[in-house]
């Protein structure tokens, strides 16, 4: 009998120390999301290199959140009335500590520095995004 009640003592102290370990990952995961989402993304914007088919101008800038929809309907944060432009053309998206660009099926597809955006896909400072005709150079706002 006295072997038992060891054994389940045993067995209640480890599954005490592993219900601990538990919740300190949680926690610790939990305080890891938070500092990521704390920190502030840059202040960016796109801005027009070539116009294609629209009215727009070149040196046209249009601030970025952090999700900016492009594409021809009014709908997008960026709306480009360029008829080689989807509808919903593709998304940049602040995540994970990057500005991540995404072609959303698109029938003429978009460019990353001229080269097709099969997936979702890293963008840096400086690099040239192709949707349709138009060109768009992301840039860190100056402030």
């Amino acid at each position: 009998m006295e072997g038992v009640l060891l054994a389940l003592r045993l067995v209640l102290a480890a599954l005490l120390y592993a219900f601990l370990i538990a919740v300190a990952w949680v926690l610790w995961q939990d305080l890891r999301r938070a500092a990521w989402k704390g920190r502030p993304r840059p202040a960016g914007r796109l801005v027009v290199v070539e116009a294609g088919e629209t009215d727009l101008e070149v040196g046209t800038a249009f601030p970025l959140q952090d999700v900016t929809s492009l594409g021809r309907a009014p709908s997008n944060k960026v709306s480009l009335a360029d008829p080689y432009v989807s509808a919903h053309h593709a998304l940049l998206s602040w995540r994970d500590g990057h500005w991540w660009l995404e072609d959303l099926g698109s029938r003429n597809g978009t460019t990353l520095n001229g080269e097709p955006v099969t997936r979702p896909t890293v963008v840096s400072t400086g690099d040239l995004i192709g949707v349709g005709r138009v060109v768009l150079r992301l840039e860190e706002m100056e402030g």
